[in-house]
C-alpha cells in the first residue's frame, strides 16, 4: 500500500494540532484552541497562505468529533480533490508494551484506554482524537505513535525505581516522554552533524514540558522524566523532581487531597509557582523582578544537574542539543545552561548563540571539545514517517 498524503495529529484536552504531508513535506498546518468554550480554528499553507482563522460555532466546539469536521473541511478548502491516505497520531503513553508505532484497530484502541491512568492529563484526549479521525476519514489507517516508545531501549537499571520489583514487573517504572522530538533530532543530527550522530548525545527538549535524554548511537540510554510526566526538569507548571516526603507532608500536615496535590505539582508550581509572575520564559526573561532571576536561575540549574547526571551515566560527552519552543529560542537559557561546563570541554560562542534557531546552528566553539547546537524540532514529521512505515509494511 502506497500512502502519499498523511494528515498527523496532536489532541490535548482542548486543542488539536494538525499537519499534512504530501510525501515528506508539511503543504498544510494549524491547530484548533478552546475545545468546549470559545474555540478557534487556524490553517496556514507551508507558503503562508492563511486558509481559516475564525472562531467555531458552539456546535463545532463541542468536542474532538465536531472539531474534527471543521479540520476536515479546512482540508477540502486546501485542496477540493484531497484525499487523505492515513492518519498518524501522538499518544503520549504506550506503557511498557509498544515500542514501536502500531495500526490502531478496535482491539488496540480498547487496550491503549487500559493506560489511561499513566498520563489522565494527555492519553484520554489522544485516543479522542483517534476516535474522532475514524469518523472523519472512515476506512482509512489510524497509527498510534508514542512519546514512550523511543525510551524503551533503556535498561533495567535505569528503568527501574527500587521498590520491591512485584511493582515494575505490573508497571511501575520510567517510561519517560517527549519520544517523538528526541527520536527525530537523533535523525537529523546524521544530516547537520554526522560527526556526533553516532556519539554520546544529550538533547534538552526545553519548552512548557521539558525533558532530557541521554542518546548513544541513536539509542536512547536514560532520561529526566520517569513514571509520568511530572519528574526531572522545572517546567512551566510542573514541578520537575521532589522528594516524596513532601507530598506525605502536604497531605498530612496540609489536610491536601490527592488531587489537590496533583493539582499543585502539575499546574501550579515549576516557573509559574517560583516566580509568582508567569509559566511564559518570556515574560521572566523581559522582567527585572528578583523572583524572575531567581527562578531562571533556578530553571538553568536543574537542566545543568541533570546533564551531569546524563553524562555520568553514558561515561563521556560529544554534543549537547538544545530545542523546544525555549531550547529554539532562548539563547539566555542555552548561555545559562552552558556557563561553567568548560571542565566538560563546552567552549560557547557567544555571538552564534544569539541568534535564533529557525533550522540547525552551532552555538560552540570551533576549538570545542563538545559540539552544541539548537536544532529546530518537528515531532509531526516523525510521527508522518513512522504512519508511512506502518502503513506501507
Amino acid at each position: 500500500m502506497t500512502i502519499e498524503t498523511i494528515l498527523v495529529l496532536n489532541a490535548g484536552s482542548s486543542s488539536i494540532k494538525f499537519q499534512l504531508f504530501k510525501g515528506e513535506e508539511s503543504v498544510l498546518s494549524g491547530q484548533i484552541d478552546g475545545l468546549g468554550a470559545s474555540a478557534w480554528v487556524k490553517g496556514k499553507s507551508a507558503e503562508g497562505k492563511t486558509i481559516m482563522d475564525r472562531a467555531l460555532s458552539t456546535e463545532e466546539a463541542q468536542n474532538h468529533n465536531t472539531a474534527l469536521q471543521v479540520i476536515l473541511a479546512l482540508l477540502k478548502e486546501f485542496d477540493t480533490e484531497l484525499e487523505v491516505d492515513a492518519i498518524g497520531h501522538r499518544v503520549v503513553h504506550g506503557s511498557s508494551k509498544y515500542s514501536a508505532p502500531v495500526l490502531v484497530t478496535d482491539e488496540v484502541a480498547a487496550e491503549l484506554e487500559t493506560f489511561n491512568p499513566l498520563a489522565p492529563l494527555h492519553n484520554p484526549h489522544n485516543l479522542a482524537g483517534i476516535a474522532g479521525a475514524k469518523a472523519a476519514f472512515p476506512g482509512k489507517p489510524n497509527v498510534a505513535c508514542f512519546d514512550t516508545a523511543f525510551h524503551r531501549t533503556q535498561d533495567f537499571k535505569n528503568e527501574a525505581y527500587a521498590i520491591p520489583t512485584k511493582y515494575y514487573d505490573e508497571g511501575i517504572r520510567r517510561y519517560g516522554m517527549h519520544g517523538q522530538s528526541f527520536h527525530y533530532i537523533a535523525e537529523e543530527l546524521h544530516n547537520v552533524a554526522p560527526e556526533v550522530a553516532d556519539g554520546k548525545v544529550v538533547v534538552a527538549h526545553l519548552g512548557n514540558g521539558a525533558s532530557m535524554c541521554a542518546i548513544e548511537n541513536g539509542k536512547s540510554v536514560t532520561t529526566t522524566m520517569g513514571f509520568t510526566p511530572v519528574d526531572g526538569l522545572a517546567m512551566g507548571t510542573r514541578s520537575g523532581l521532589i522528594d516524596p516526603g513532601v507530598i506525605f507532608y502536604l497531605m498530612e500536615e496540609k489536610g491536601m487531597s490527592v488531587k489537590e496535590v496533583a493539582n499543585l505539582l502539575n499546574k501550579e508550581s515549576g516557573m509559574k509557582g517560583l516566580s509568582g509572575i508567569s509559566q511564559d520564559m518570556r515574560d521572566l526573561e523581559e522582567s527585572d523582578s528578583p523572583e524572575a532571576k531567581r527562578a531562571l536561575d533556578y530553571y538553568d540549574n536543574r537542566i545543568k544537574r541533570e546533564l551531569g547526571a546524563l553524562v555520568a551515566v553514558m561515561g563521556g560527552l560529544d554534543a549537547i542539543v538544545f530545542t523546544g519552543g525555549i531550547g529554539e529560542n532562548s539563547s539566555l537559557t542555552r548561555a545559562g545552561v552552558c556557563k561553567g561546563l568548560e571542565f566538560l570541554g563546552v567552549e560557547i560562542d557567544e555571538e552564534a548563540n544569539k541568534a535564533r534557531a529557525k533550522e540547525a546552528i552551532t552555538i560552540s566553539k570551533p576549538s570545542s571539545k563538545v559540539k552544541v547546537m539548537a536544532i529546530p524540532t518537528n515531532e509531526e514529521a516523525m510521527i508522518a514517517r513512522q504512519t508511512r512505515v506502518i502503513c506501507e509494511a
